[in-house]
């Protein structure tokens, strides 16, 4: 066995069985994705708060459908599932990838990381990526259901990083992360951060733009549909969307990449 596989111990089940907030985890030694699985059981119509982790997740996807993979026990891979009230606008829903990275970074900033925000749902440790989010809408039978996956990098080495610009826990810290007790502040925090959710726009808004390293930075937006528009990300507006002040004006960007013109590869 490797030495770096063995100070990667297995999720601690016993510790995970009694989660306050309602949360059920299941723990799968390897799957291909954690939000496949997830989906598939909310289409058969689970109840809201089954949560899916995997030691191994060996096809993840991110955004884009990007390809999303890390060595067994070296992150924490999980996805959440929640059935908003039918009585929240549906205007609310684009909020739920950034409320989901509102909780990550707060637990990171309370563990002592200078964690902040990239806009959309990117979770930075200086400047350098250490968790992405997907959000995936499932219809059923029971209604619609949100799938909230997060990756997040606990103790990858330099070599093993997927990009340049990424980092892991253990790398920032130098120092072991417990994963099991890491996974528990996440869901108590991402529990409380779907309450505010429901029920205090203004305030999530207020949580997210207070953690921003987005808003002030020059960035390059590449939209979905081959535009690119270039200027200074000047705030995030009431419906979660990222506003770019170019020399044509200011423009709305709802989706696509942004890419914040001081990120560099570390040396």
């Amino acid at each position: 066995m490797p030495p770096f596989a063995m100070r990667r111990p297995s999720l601690d089940r016993s510790q995970l069985d009694a989660l306050p907030g309602g949360w059920r985890v299941e723990i799968l030694d390897e799957t291909p994705s954690t939000n496949a699985v997830l989906a598939e059981r909310a289409r058969s119509g689970e109840t809201p708060g089954l949560v899916i982790t995997t030691e191994h997740q060996t096809a993840g996807r991110g955004r884009l459908d990007r390809g999303w993979t890390t060595p067994a026990r070296s992150a924490l891979t999980v996805s959440a599932l929640l059935r908003p009230s039918p009585s929240i606008p549906v205007e609310r829903w684009p909020w739920l990838p950034l409320m989901t990275g509102v909780a990550v970074a707060s637990v990171l900033r309370n563990k002592g990381y200078a964690a902040g925000l990239k806009w959309p749902n990117d979770v930075l440790i200086e400047g350098r990526k250490v968790c992405g989010i997907l959000i995936e809408r499932i219809e059923g039978p029971e209604g619609a259901a949100a799938v909230i996956g997060f990756g997040l990098n606990t103790s990858l080495t330099r070599e093993e990083l997927p990009i340049e610009t990424a980092t892991s826990l253990e790398l920032e810290s130098g120092a072991p992360v417990d994963r099991t007790e890491m996974l528990a502040a996440l869901l108590e925090e991402l529990g409380a951060a779907y309450e505010i959710w429901g029920s205090d726009a203004a305030e999530l808004a207020r949580r997210y733009r207070e953690l921003s390293v987005t808003v002030g930075e020059q960035v390059r937006a590449e939209l979905p549909g081959g535009d690119v528009w270039e200027g200074v990300a000047t705030e995030i507006d009431d419906f979660g969307r990222l506003v770019i002040a170019t020399d044509e004006g200011s423009r709305v960007v709802g989706a696509g990449d942004v890419i914040h013109a001081r990120l560099r590869p570390r040396s």
